[in-house]
This record gives C-alpha cells, sequence and structure tokens, in this order.
C-alpha cells in the first residue's frame, strides 16, 4: 500500500478526511508506522465534523 500523498495545509472537509482514514485500514489493519497519522487524521476529521455541526446550529 503506498502512502496517502501529503496535501498543503488546506482544510479537508470532514468527508475528505474519512475517506483517508478508510484508505489506512484498507486491509483490515492499521500499521504502526501509520498510526501517527491515523491519529491527526481523527482528530482533524472531528474538528470538521464539529465545525459544520456548529455551522448548521
Amino acid at each position: 500500500m503506498s502512502p496517502l500523498p501529503r496535501e498543503p495545509e488546506t482544510a479537508l472537509s470532514a468527508a475528505e478526511l474519512n475517506a483517508r482514514i478508510r484508505e489506512l485500514w484498507a486491509d483490515g489493519q492499521l500499521p504502526d508506522a501509520r498510526r501517527p497519522e491515523y491519529e491527526a487524521l481523527v482528530l482533524k476529521w472531528a474538528a470538521a465534523a464539529l465545525e459544520r455541526v456548529e455551522h448548521a446550529a
């Protein structure tokens, strides 16, 4: 599995972040070397999801 391309620090949507998180788990396992990337994506996903909820309210 090839590493995900690094994108400039632009805001990704929650859906885009979710797709990247799912890609990390594509083979049903998360390699230890990819755990920091996964954790960072989850935090960004949570922030993006919260922002979307706050914007909708």
